[in-house]
């Protein structure tokens, strides 16, 4: 408790616990579609293809709504860019369900729940870099990591209680509160000193910002961003579709499974830190040790059939994929604080991830009616054995401001 007694560790705990809880809503409503998937399906009113199509404009818009709410997070305070977009992914949550067979309404429904979702992350990592010691900013980005990968059991956990219909119900209800209770805490805080806003400035102009990203190692951490963007979103998307189809579960047990699992892959930030800690704070290797771990997982899925092993392995590969994810966010985008761009630069990032997970969730899903779920396997494994190869550490080459 001695700890607590200290100004810059209570404002730290105080910011990362409510970034952390905002987190945990927007991957709630941001794994609905997915956790509700085999119920609609099963309903035989809509099919994966159909469903492909309609989250892959989610995640489109999305990814450009992370790119645009980055620029814009660098001038507009964080208490309206969160709040308002927690708001208004809401009301557009409550309306998703009651558009849906009608494809183009509820395309436009469900991009718009992404692009207002995608107001809170790159302005959310601004305000903690920008208010925290670098050591409690990587503490903070790891707490509301752990909620992004808590949010998916979550919504598990909603779609084997409730109707598809419902969940949504339940969903947008929390959305707007949550939106109410960030802009008052938000505001709290910025009368009391804890949140202040225009502290880092870009020194850089025009293409001197580019290089200094350059410098910075944007290029690298940028396809890593890609890579597991795919399998964090992508391939989790359609993870209870995979357990019902491919392994034979029945729905509302796929559902179970996929709380489940996915809980357990939640715990992949600890598991990160704890590897990164022995790693001797290395993130460079603690990225390639998760893409190689990952890779032979996935191979490992391709081999073995047998549905619990498989699911087990399945997870594993997951997780390790997550841990190079949680590196990327947790440790590289704090890192650029002191070039006055970390909103900006982290919604760079998340634009080409999630620009990534919407092309391949339409892919996925026309995959597994051509080449069917056991060859898409081996797309995952190529994937991540791709990211092993372009995280291989370089000594004498670390991120400035990283260790």
């Amino acid at each position: 408790m001695h700890l607590f007694k200290d100004p810059k560790v209570r404002s730290a705990v105080a910011i990362g616990t409510l970034c952390s809880s905002s987190y945990l809503g927007v991957y709630i409503a941001r794994n609905i579609l997915s956790a509700v998937t085999p119920q609609i399906v099963e309903s035989g009113l809509y099919t994966n293809e159909y469903i492909g199509r309609v989250s892959s404009l989610f995640f489109m818009f999305y990814a450009c709504g992370q790119l645009i709410n980055g620029f814009i997070g660098n001038r507009v305070k964080a208490r309206y860019m969160i709040s308002f977009g927690l708001i208004l992914a809401g009301l557009c949550n409550a309306l998703f369900p009651l558009l849906l067979a009608h494809e183009t309404a509820a395309q436009l429904t469900c991009g718009m729940i992404g692009f207002f979702l995608a107001m809170i992350y790159a302005p959310m990592t601004k305000v903690v870099a920008e208010n925290t010691e670098p050591i409690y900013a990587t503490r903070c980005s790891l707490g509301y990591t752990f909620a992004s990968f808590l949010g998916t059991p979550l919504a598990g956990v909603l779609a084997s209680l409730f109707a598809w219909q419902t969940v949504y119900s339940v969903s947008s209800a929390a959305l707007l509160v949550m939106g109410a209770l960030c802009f008052a805490i938000f505001l709290h805080f910025e009368r009391t000193g804890v949140v202040r806003y225009g502290q880092y400035k870009a020194q850089a102009k025009g293409a001197l910002k580019l290089k200094v990203l350059i410098e910075h190692r944007i290029v690298k951490f940028t396809l890593i961003s890609i890579i597991t963007g795919v399998v964090r979103t992508a391939v989790v998307f359609w993870l209870p579709t995979y357990i019902a189809q491919y392994l034979g579960f029945p729905t509302q047990t796929a559902a179970g499974v996929f709380t489940v699992t996915t809980f357990i892959i939640s715990m992949t930030t600890f598991v990160a830190v704890f590897l990164y800690e022995r790693l001797g704070r290395d993130m460079d290797l603690t990225i390639f040790v998760g893409f190689t771990a990952s890779a032979i997982a996935f191979l490992a899925v391709f081999f073995i059939k047998q549905p619990v092993l498989n699911i087990i392995l399945l997870v594993i590969a997951i997780m390790s994929s997550n841990i190079a994810a949680s590196m990327l966010f947790s440790r590289y985008c704090p890192s650029l604080r002191d070039t006055g761009m970390v909103s900006s630069a982290t919604g760079f990032i998340d634009f080409v991830s999630y620009m990534a997970a919407g092309l391949s969730t339409t892919l996925f899903a026309n995959a597994v009616a051509q080449i069917g779920w056991g060859k898409l396997i081996l797309v995952w494994f190529a994937l991540v054995a791709v990211g092993a190869l372009i995280s291989i550490p370089r000594r004498g080459r670390r991120t400035p401001g990283a260790k």
